[in-house]
């Protein structure tokens, strides 16, 4: 009987062309251009050969997997996904994880991607009224008021977060018929982004549209805090 060798091939060597091929089926608008972005904003660090050639290990991969998995998905901006991978590798839990999501020490595993990846899913009506709690004539308020949509009848992340909140709105009185101005609020925001990220979506090199995102994202995030912190300061007089 013949006794197995052992495999001594070492860790898999990839160029950017073969990282793109195994990023292609869950992330289809992905180039050469945005990996090298994110690399520039320090969230992969590949090795380069003498002649400064990148060559992507499997670990570097997975990465990119987490990277654009909460980008996508928790619509997270850069500046938090690489507090979370400094974290990780210090060998630490960051905190304030998106829900579920779990990490191991130095190493961001191909199930941790997979579990990121995972919250990207397309939900029917009845599997979204039964994640959120919402009702059915709850879920139909929603559509009819324009705060969540469908797109074949599948409903995304973002319509299963709008549900689950109105659901805990409801329980204070509070219908969609009245959370209307949240929405003309929202695109009044997505106007001023929008403005804001116009110089970089003019140009329609690849590394310009990931800047003009990622630049969205961060604008997106500070009007969500200042918003909060008006709110807040409104609510903080009240039992003055």
């Amino acid at each position: 009987m013949a006794i197995a060798q052992p495999d001594r091939r070492g860790p898999q060597v990839l160029n950017i062309g073969e990282v793109l091929a195994q990023l292609s089926d869950d992330f289809p608008g992905m180039t050469a251009s945005k990996i090298r972005f994110l690399e520039e904003k320090g969230l992969i660090n590949p090795k380069r050969t003498p002649a400064g050639y990148r060559q992507y290990a499997d670990s570097d991969v997975e990465r990119l997997r987490f990277v654009l998995a909460l980008q996508r998905d928790q619509y997270l901006p850069l500046k938090v996904i690489k507090d979370y991978l400094d974290a990780i590798d210090r060998g630490e839990r960051p905190e304030n994880l998106p829900p579920g999501v779990t990490v191991s020490p130095r190493v961001v595993s191909a199930e941790m991607a997979a579990e990121v990846h995972g919250r990207a899913r397309a939900l029917t009506e009845e599997q979204l009224r039964a994640e959120s709690g919402a009702s059915v004539p709850l879920l139909e308020s929603l559509l009819s008021f324009g705060l969540i949509s469908h797109v074949g009848g599948k409903f995304d992340e973002h319509a299963l977060q709008v549900a689950r909140a109105c659901v805990q709105l409801e329980s204070h009185g509070l219908e969609p018929r009245h959370l209307r101005p949240f929405q003309a609020a929202a695109e009044r925001e997505f106007g001023l982004v929008e403005r804001a990220v116009a110089p970089l979506t003019s140009r329609r090199d690849a590394a310009s549209q990931a800047r003009a995102a990622e630049a969205a994202r961060e604008i997106s995030d500070l009007c969500l805090t200042l918003h909060r912190a008006l709110v807040h300061d409104r609510i903080s007089r009240m039992d003055s």
